[in-house]
């Protein structure tokens, strides 16, 4: 979720701006499997990782710390800091708190998905294909901006509600949908659905904002794959998260605190924790070491192809940086209305 618009890509030539472009290469890049949808998915691997549970362990921990971005917002950064560059097909998470008078007025998307999950208040969003609407506590916006879009995202300060407080989380996509058309899958808090590995009256609830979890199946369908989860325990428990073999898997805590497969260890809030990928490990053991604790956990298909972001725009070469720069200055190619569109909300 940046906040400034980049209207300045019009007044710098591109080979000034190609001097600041950086090649990003992750230690984390792996040989992907074969792009499957999510259903695909189901069908094999669940049945195949739940005859053998072994669960994988925390191989780096990186602590988010709070921090301001733009007027009045807070953001906790893991992923897209200095710490973890990249995390293949994951880009950036953002835990977030909006203060009154922040947002993110008009600004470009090129070459990622970026998934907006509501934990407290709500947020508006608009863009330039005419789409807009409200993000509310408990919802998600997954918003594949392909080949081009230019959008806005206004939290809600009205009377009465909430300061809004959610993730936002950038996924890499594949580079034969780089230029897809842009596109939205969004579901309210009644459309996510909720599983419970122990019963309804079990100490642990997942809502299953994408992919799968003990039977209980997400309507989104991300390009590519990318299982995301909203984990919470009532009081503390252990639970087993099946995830298909060779996947990147991250938790990101941020109630309480939790211990990963038979290590003791107690790894506390605001820690986003990346685990193991061998071939054996077929998810994930996470015990609560405390009542109310929260995380998020969310495993993608890791990708074998390097990563050049400039800003908004993620591509795989330095030529793709140079002519989504073209396009955007020439309004062409996804970004016809880049000079021309102005959202009702980010200029209020």
């Amino acid at each position: 979720m940046r906040g400034s618009s980049f209207s300045f890509l019009l007044v710098f030539g591109v080979l000034t701006i190609l001097s600041s472009i950086k090649l990003y290469n992750s230690s984390f890049f792996k040989k992907p499997q074969s792009i499957l949808a999510t259903s695909d998915i189901n069908d094999t691997s669940e049945l195949n990782m739940s005859i053998s549970r072994v669960s994988r362990h925390v191989v780096k921990k990186v602590l988010a710390i709070e921090q301001s971005e733009g007027a009045g917002a807070r953001v906790r950064r893991s992923i897209g800091s200095m710490d973890l560059r990249n995390l293949t097909p994951f880009l950036m998470l953002d835990h977030f708190r909006i203060g009154k008078g922040a947002g993110f007025p008009d600004h470009p998307h090129r070459g990622q998905a970026t998934v907006t999950y509501m934990l407290q208040g709500s947020s508006r969003h608009e863009d330039s294909a005419g789409h807009k609407g409200t993000i509310v506590a408990g919802g998600v916006q997954w918003m594949c901006a392909g080949k081009g879009i230019i959008h806005a995202e206004m939290p809600v300060h009205d009377e009465g509600h909430p300061e809004p407080v959610g993730f936002q989380l950038w996924v890499d996509l594949p580079k034969q949908f780089k230029l897809v058309d842009p596109s939205y899958q969004e579901l309210g808090p009644e459309g996510i659905p909720t599983a419970y590995p122990e019963g309804p009256d079990g100490p642990v609830s997942i809502k299953v904002i994408s992919g799968k979890s003990h039977g209980v199946e997400s309507p989104v369908r991300p390009l590519g794959g990318c299982w995301f989860f909203h984990v919470k325990f009532t009081k503390k428990g252990t639970f087993f998260q099946d995830i298909p073999a060779g996947w990147t898997t991250f938790a990101y805590v941020f109630e309480g605190g939790v211990s990963v497969d038979e290590d003791p260890t107690r790894l506390e809030s605001y820690n986003t924790l990346v685990f193991s990928s061998e071939a054996d490990q077929s998810g994930v053991s996470i015990t609560a070491l405390d009542d109310e604790t929260e995380l998020i956990l969310v495993a993608g298909e890791p990708l074998d192809q390097t990563v050049f972001q400039y800003g908004p725009f993620v591509m795989t070469t330095k030529e793709e940086i140079q002519g989504t720069l073209l396009d955007y200055q020439l309004g062409r190619n996804g970004f016809e209305k880049a000079h021309t569109w102005k959202s009702e909300i980010g200029n209020q």
